[in-house]
């Protein structure tokens, strides 16, 4: 059971506040969240102190700070925690998150956080897991965690407040088109009337042309768009809970999936993104060297909302270009943010009316 948010100052954390078991009797989450407030004054030795305390908690740990910019003990500090929301709107101090109401947003997070709680651990476990690890072992672990989340009470919820639904039906056109001209290879996203849903199809057809690409040295360049009105409107809702072997699951998400073959193409690639990029849908294309958006695009990654955690290589694309502190932040709000605090994050390379 989720009880309140607990605010600690780091005095609080060095005295022990956050040792206590995660777990309750029969597996239930015992206070899971805590806030720390790092307007409280500390020298650099006791920040050093409070971010042992935090790296070894099971707890996920969030900051609130609302001083100017942050000193050298303040960010050494926060680097240890979740993520840290700020009234600060320094783009490039990536453990932190500007917002005009750190507390209002705070609120608003512990409410998702509740919803979820599961999910919301897990996904921490993940980042802070896959920030140390290669890519490939990166994406293993999320896949892992991903087919451990299918399992819970809070997907079997979300899947039940769907209902059922048939399976997607075959695209009425080729699901992936290819063109080769010179050595660029130009990929393109093709079930506009799906918003180009990241389902098995769409999936397929984007990894043989990717290994196209892998087994070609005189491709120089990928050129990966999508045909509609979005890039990818993220994983086909129709397909999730399908697969009735979880461990299948896993094998397919990450030796049938594209995001180790993004990875290991990535400085060939550019994507070119617009519309409603959700989930998948900018998962794949944060693996790329060169993402480009139209000026209408909008980023947002809903998953924890239905009780999962990104799944398409998200956990491993994101963090490497914006850090997991803004990553666990956009994952557990599920906030939709712009191009323009995409770019200055680091999450797209350029904007451009493609």
């Amino acid at each position: 059971m989720v009880n309140q948010m607990h605010a600690l100052s780091p005095q609080d954390i060095l005295d022990g506040r956050i040792d206590l078991p995660l777990l309750a009797d029969g597996g239930a989450l015992d206070n899971p969240v805590v806030v720390v407030d790092l307007d409280e004054e500390f020298s650099e030795d006791e920040a050093r102190a409070v971010s042992a305390k935090v790296l070894r908690s099971d707890r996920v740990v969030l900051g609130r700070y609302t001083g100017r910019t942050p000193d050298a003990a303040t960010r050494t500090l926060a680097r240890s925690l979740d993520s840290t929301v700020s009234t600060v709107l320094t783009e490039n101090v990536r453990e932190f998150v500007g917002v005009e109401d750190p507390d209002a947003e705070l609120a608003s997070v512990f409410d998702r956080f509740q919803e979820n709680p599961y999910a919301s651990v897990v996904a921490s476990q993940v980042l802070r897991l896959g920030e140390n690890l290669s890519i490939p072992a990166a994406l293993d672990v999320e896949s892992l965690a991903y087919s451990t989340l299918l399992g819970t009470p809070d997907f079997k919820r979300w899947l039940t407040g769907r209902g059922p639904r048939p399976l997607p039906p075959p695209a009425p056109q080729e699901p992936v088109l290819i063109e080769r001209r010179d050595a660029l290879l130009h990929i393109t996203l093709n079930r506009p009337e799906r918003r180009n849903a990241y389902g098995a199809q769409v999936r397929d057809g984007l990894v043989a042309a990717l290994q196209v690409a892998v087994m070609d040295p005189g491709i120089e360049k990928v050129l990966l768009d999508g045909a509609g009105p979005s890039f990818s409107a993220g994983g086909d809702l129709d397909e999730f809970g399908t697969t009735p072997d979880l461990a299948i699951a896993h094998l397919i998400r990450t030796r049938s999936g594209a995001a180790r073959l993004m990875a290991r193409l990535s400085d060939r690639i550019e994507v070119q993104v617009h519309g409603s990029c959700v989930g998948a849908g900018i998962e794949v294309p944060a693996f790329a060297a060169d993402v480009c958006a139209h000026p209408d695009t909008v980023f947002r990654l809903p998953e924890i909302s239905m009780g999962l955690i990104p799944g398409a290589g998200g956990t491993v694309s994101i963090p490497r270009r914006i850090g997991r502190w803004r990553s666990y932040h956009l994952f557990l709000s599920g906030a939709a943010i712009n191009t323009e605090r995409a770019l200055d994050w680091g999450l797209i390379d350029s904007i451009a009316p493609i």
